[in-house]
């Protein structure tokens, strides 16, 4: 099944972000279990399920301390004042510079990262907040502030899929080329364990190769209930993990969450029937489901099995 009336619209050309490598960045960072303010989601760098330290920038060289030092200057250079760290941004210093915007400081050791200033330049307002300042140097910006910022989270069930499928719409868009977005294909190649001991590596790694990729959109790729915010009248999305890949992608990150709900068959399917509804394709998402949900919700740590893993009773669910 291909997708149903999803105009995909080009928006204006990205900024040009020059990559940053360390040997820091040359690896993975922190594939122990982490937790997120902002939600459910995959193991990256830094590491987001649900038990991590509660403050990642402390384990990073120069500790919360170096970002303080960075958003001090940056503040000064910019002419803001800044307000007290936010304590959910735990993977990267946000703090609040006046009532109308957020400063965000960005480790360099997290390179899923790289390019969240490209692609909130690119949608310019339309689903995404909006960007007001960049300096790649510092790795420093200043975003619109979503007020009140309430999360999808606490809206009811049927109001935060609407708000998804909205948000949604407005942000899958063809990029211009050329782009500097990572693809889909080397997203799975990083964060697809490589342990095939575990019955569900095998599954996901044949899933994902019979899948004919696409990578003609910019996605989100941390696309869930925590990350969608109410904005007036209207709900944006926040902290994408931009790459290009397809909009069933976006989708699976949205079928674990919130925190704090158990899934079940009957909201899984409800979830991916209103995505198909809406002009995507429903075995697409499932498929990407099962690939996403092995990445996000392996290895599993001494205490822990499938069950204690929203992402992996997904997938059992849909296998």
């Amino acid at each position: 099944m291909r997708r149903r009336g999803l105009l995909l619209r080009r928006g204006p050309a990205p900024l040009a972000q020059p990559a940053l490598r360390s040997s820091l960045r040359a690896r993975p960072i922190g594939r122990a279990d982490g937790a997120p303010g902002e939600g459910e989601r995959g193991r990256r760098a830094p590491s987001p399920t649900v038990t991590a330290p509660r403050d990642w920038l402390a384990r990073l060289p120069g500790g919360a301390a170096r970002f303080e030092s960075i958003a001090a200057q940056v503040a000064a250079d910019w002419g803001l004042v800044v307000g007290p760290r936010i304590a959910a941004g735990r993977y990267s210093y946000v703090a609040p510079a006046g009532p109308d915007a957020i400063l965000k400081i960005i480790p360099v050791e997290d390179d899923d990262a790289d390019h969240i200033a490209d692609a909130l330049r690119f949608w310019d307002g339309d689903g995404a907040v909006r960007l007001l300042r960049h300096d790649p140097t510092r790795r420093a910006l200043l975003v619109e502030r979503a007020v009140p910022g309430t999360e999808a989270a606490q809206a009811p069930e049927g109001e935060a899929l609407a708000a998804a499928i909205d948000v949604g719409k407005r942000i899958w868009r063809a990029p211009d080329a050329p782009h500097p977005y990572r693809s889909v294909r080397d997203w799975v190649r990083r964060w697809l364990p490589p342990d095939e001991r575990h019955p569900l590596v095998p599954a996901a790694r044949r899933t994902f190769e019979a899948m004919d990729l696409r990578t003609d959109t910019l996605v989100h790729a941390d696309f869930h209930h925590h990350n969608l915010l109410r904005h007036g009248d209207r709900w944006v999305a926040i902290d994408p993990k931009p790459i290009v890949g397809e909009p069933e992608f976006d989708v699976p990150a949205f079928l674990w969450n919130p925190l704090g709900t158990t899934s079940t068959r009957a909201r899984t399917e409800r979830r991916i029937r209103a995505f198909a509804d809406a002009g995507l394709d429903a075995e697409r998402i499932r498929r990407w489901a099962i690939v996403r949900g092995v990445c996000d919700g392996l290895p599993l740590h001494p205490g822990e099995d499938e069950t204690t893993r929203p992402q992996l009773r997904i997938v059992r669910e849909l296998l």
